[in-house]
């Protein structure tokens, strides 16, 4: 079966949890399509699509909540050792800023009553290379907290700003109403939500 997701659910959530999925339906075979593109359930026969948005998403497809947009500022333990987390906000704004193709950091930092005072700045075309590049020591990003679970577990990055819920933009499972009959399609999104569930 066939879900489409975006690059950065790809490899920083769905990649990581697939083991997972692997020993719970050893018998699913698995296409993982990764794009920004919104494709089309029909012509590209997509089975369940995982999309960043807010409803409605269309009267033919069954809509799931899995992760609202919970955004937090992270950065390379090495950028801001010996110093208290998370960071006062007008620290937080003089440290460079990696930015994403979503360009949230103007909306974060007006929620913390700052304005940016970066040095410099990076941009890049997915949040997943924003991340990656936080990991790299470049400065600060921001991703949704269950993107970036694993790296702040395992140490690779840490939390220096405060959590911001930036409301809408949530992310969803679709899942058009006619292949509620297909097993496997089933399976696929029972995980996920169970999956989703068990990260919060």
């Amino acid at each position: 079966m066939l879900i489409s997701v975006t690059p950065t659910f790809a490899a920083k959530w769905l990649i990581p949890n697939l083991p997972d999925f692997t020993a719970a339906h050893p018998n699913i075979d698995l296409r993982i399509l990764a794009t920004e593109k919104i494709s089309s359930f029909q012509s590209d026969g997509i089975d369940l699509a995982v999309r960043q948005g807010s409803p409605p998403f269309g009267a033919s497809l069954d809509v799931t909540l899995l992760f609202k947009q919970t955004l937090t500022a992270v950065a390379a333990p090495a950028i801001v050792r010996d110093v208290q987390h998370p960071l006062a906000p007008d620290t937080l704004s003089k440290l460079p800023k990696i930015h994403d193709a979503h360009d949230l950091w103007p909306g974060y930092l007006a929620h913390l009553h700052v304005q940016d005072q970066s040095p410099r700045s990076l941009r890049l075309s997915q949040t997943s290379l924003a991340v990656d590049a936080a990991i790299a020591g470049q400065g600060v990003a921001l991703a949704s907290r269950f993107m970036v679970a694993d790296d702040l577990e395992a140490g690779r990055l840490t939390e220096v700003g405060e959590v911001w819920e930036a409301g809408g933009n949530d992310f969803y499972v679709l899942m058009p109403r006619i292949v509620k009959r297909n097993r496997s399609v089933v399976e696929v999104l029972t995980w996920i939500k169970a999956r989703s569930a068990a990260a919060l």
